[in-house]
Parts: C-alpha cells; sequence; structure tokens
C-alpha cells in the first residue's frame, strides 16, 4: 500500500487502477453498476460526476452504521447496504472509478463538527472532534481532485445542510457553514492519501482518541458516530 503525505501528489500509477483488499474492482458486481451508472458518458469527468451523485445519494449517510470491522469496509459489500458513513462510501466512490479505468486513491482528513448535538459529543467524550474522515481523491485531467460523498441530498434538506457538489474539475469537500450561515464543518488535519484504505491505521487510531465506551467495551459490533448534525 501506498501512502502519500500532506502536500505530495503521487503519480497516477498502475496502484490506483488495480482491485486491493478494500476496493474490490474485480468484483463483478462493482463492475456491473459502474457501467449502468456510466451510462453512454464517455469523458472521464462525465462519468466520475455521475459516480459520485450515485453514492452521495443512492447510499443513505448513517453515522450510526459505523463498526470497527474489516468486512464492511470493503466496496462490494458496501454497494450491498442501504446506507454507510463516509469512509465506506468514499471507498465504494473509488472502486466504481477505478473499474471504469479512473486512477482513485482514499483521502483521510480530521474535521471538528460545529453543530455536533451534546448526545453525539457525550458519545465522543465530549469532543467535537471527528478523525479520519474519508473522502476518494480522483485523477482527472491530470489533478488529483477531492471528492467526499458522504452526505446525501435528503439528509442535507433535512438539517439545513449545504450539500457537497462534484463538476470533476475542483474538489468537493464539506462545506464550512450551513444553510443559515453558521459554522459547520472545519477541516484540520490532512492524513494524505492511500492507494487502498488504511483499515489497520484507522482502527488503531479511533481505538486511540476516543473512549472505550463509544466501542461498546471494545465490542466491533457497537455502533460509533461521525459528526452528522443528528438527534
Amino acid at each position: 500500500m501506498i501512502h502519500t503525505p500532506p502536500g505530495s501528489k503521487p503519480a497516477p500509477g498502475p496502484e490506483y487502477l488495480q482491485s486491493t483488499r478494500f476496493l474490490d474492482v474485480d468484483s463483478a458486481a462493482v463492475r456491473a453498476f459502474a457501467q449502468q451508472v456510466a451510462g453512454a458518458e464517455t469523458s472521464d469527468i462525465g462519468r466520475a460526476v455521475k459516480l459520485y451523485y450515485a453514492v452521495r445519494d443512492g447510499i443513505r449517510y448513517d453515522p450510526f452504521s459505523m463498526r470497527l470491522d474489516p468486512a464492511i469496509y470493503v466496496a462490494s459489500h458496501v454497494l450491498t447496504a442501504n446506507s454507510a458513513y463516509c469512509i465506506p462510501k468514499a471507498i465504494l466512490l473509488a472502486a466504481f472509478a477505478r473499474s471504469l479505468g479512473i486512477p482513485c486513491a482514499i483521502g483521510l482528513s480530521d474535521v471538528v463538527n460545529h453543530l455536533t448535538t451534546e448526545k453525539l459529543k457525550a458519545l465522543m467524550g465530549g469532543t467535537t472532534y471527528f478523525m479520519h474522515h474519508g473522502y476518494a481523491v480522483l485523477y482527472l485531467e491530470g489533478k488529483w481532485m477531492k471528492a467526499a460523498p458522504a452526505f446525501n441530498i435528503e439528509l442535507c434538506t433535512r438539517f439545513g445542510v449545504l450539500p457537497t457538489e462534484f463538476d470533476g474539475r475542483s474538489d468537493a469537500i464539506f462545506q464550512p457553514y450551513d444553510a443559515n450561515q453558521r459554522r459547520h464543518m472545519e477541516y484540520v488535519k490532512d492524513h494524505g492519501m492511500w492507494s487502498d484504505f488504511p483499515y489497520d491505521k484507522v482502527e488503531a487510531d479511533f481505538r486511540a482518541f476516543y473512549p472505550i465506551s463509544a466501542f461498546g467495551a471494545g465490542d466491533p459490533g457497537e455502533k460509533f458516530e461521525d459528526g452528522v448534525r443528528a438527534t
């Protein structure tokens, strides 16, 4: 697995097109769905945009679906789910892109959610700091573009969150303010990008940073949250 540190960009080599443990591009279901979404579109940007919205709005964002179980982070598994949180959705987008010949990586950044509810803060040990927000990073027209397909449009409408739009020519990341101009998401630390999802790192960092109660006394089947405005 290749890790590119913050501030650097990798060459779009074969490592960003191949099938991996989590980006199982060779899955027939992944390939078939990506081709169906792309339809007659032939440009990489056009296909990337279609894939982005298919993942953003086709799979409901659910912060309660987080588990420390590597199986749920495999793209073909995410495809079968009705809901997922930011990292699995990013993995699915990356696998779709690779299946259509678009180099793609997984990016991770820490964010502060200024609209975190008291319930969520309590679960997270009193913090509004959310480690390892995940997004896909697609190579389009000679540039790496961040694309965060986390919040589906229904959720944005319900909570007054500005939807994250993607045109394939600029980064699609969380909005700093919500629809009422209240401070929302703040990116505070970039961890770089990987040629596959670094599950072991993410699991270790989550367990070290958050209280054990957030994981149901260490049970990987327990729920965790990722920082959406939720009650």
